[in-house]
């Protein structure tokens, strides 16, 4: 059956969000009646503990479009918005954050811009109502997309994303426990856009994003997409070995001038000190690179599907899910 306009399904990772959730449906189900024929929203729980999923599951009974996934521990919000996207069923996914900050009433300018031609189309806010570390954490990730996206879109990605199913075509078999959305669209595309959109301050509750969660997602973004970390090993160690030469040449100069080689021991431990640091700095970028690849050997899912709403299909990645 052909649809004259595209279907819908909205995607939205959840945890800890008993309080937002029904008004965020609520608003969805005024907005997407009048933009798209059928629609689905998706909520994956991710293993917050609290109502949530509780929440959920009564959505979900009122509402045959509302459909919920529960993850059996935290995966993390970019794996949450995976299973989501593997479980849609329709030719459009919007994914969107479950804090009420991400309007539902933006959505049509986003479905318009979308239509131009574009297979992904972000939204970005007017003005961030987020902390200073996840501000700084956003600007690095920004900034190592920046290649693959395009200065111009990379530095507007945010959470509220509007592209089309297809996509994730490129990456149906990807199965790395590090996730970055961002990067996995880059893989079947370079028709980025970006559009401003009202964001709205938090009111209930706080972001999940402590500090180790900012840390270790900027480091999965450096490490796990991107040779980059390795190329600067490389480089920092290139420019050390032209100051060993510098030095060297330094104390042979000096003697063959004064007769004399360098004279003390702070000079030395200080030489010493600087390129074991360098050694080290390498030593552990290519750690880390090895401990990517230690994880990926063992077979790690992206993430384990407890209990869902509805019969998920073979496309999610599940182990010893069951339909409530």
């Amino acid at each position: 059956m052909k649809h004259s306009e595209p279907r819908i399904s909205v995607v939205i990772p959840a945890f800890r969000s008993e309080r937002t959730l029904p008004e965020l449906c609520i608003r969805l189900g005024k907005v997407l009646p009048s933009v798209c024929p059928e629609y689905e929203i998706i909520i994956v729980e991710d293993g917050g503990g609290g109502q949530t999923w509780e929440i959920i599951q009564a959505l979900a009974a009122a509402d045959a479009r509302i459909r919920g996934m529960l993850h059996s521990r935290n995966y993390g919000q970019h794996n949450a918005i995976l299973s989501g996207i593997r479980a849609a069923r329709f030719e459009i996914i919007i994914t969107m954050d479950d804090d009420l900050q991400n309007p539902p009433e933006e959505i049509p300018a986003l479905l318009t811009k979308l239509a131009e031609g574009y297979d992904v189309v972000y939204g970005t806010p007017c003005q961030e109502k987020h902390g200073v570390l996840r501000d700084i954490a956003s600007l690095i990730t920004k900034r190592m997309l920046e290649h693959a996206m395009g200065g111009d879109v990379s530095r507007h990605i945010s959470a509220y994303r509007v592209f089309k199913t297809h996509l994730r075509d490129a990456f149906k078999d990807y199965r790395n426990p590090f996730v970055s959305i961002d990067v996995l669209l880059t893989w079947a595309t370079t028709h980025f856009a970006a559009i401003p959109v009202r964001h709205d301050s938090r009111t209930v509750g706080a972001s999940g994003y402590t500090l180790a969660r900012l840390v270790r997602h900027t480091l999965n973004m450096v490490t796990g997409y991107s040779v980059f970390p390795l190329q600067l090993a490389s480089w920092t160690g290139f420019l050390f070995t032209l100051l060993g030469m510098c030095l060297l040449m330094y104390v042979l100069g000096r003697y063959l001038l004064y007769g004399s080689g360098m004279a003390g021991f702070p000079f030395l431990a200080s030489i010493i000190a600087i390129f074991a640091g360098a050694q080290m700095f390498a030593l552990g970028i290519i750690g880390e690179y090895l401990s990517r690849m230690h994880v990926n050997s063992m077979g790690r899912p992206l993430a384990v599907i407890k209990e869902a709403t509805f019969p998920v299909n073979s496309t999610s990645n599940k182990e010893g899910s069951r339909s409530s």
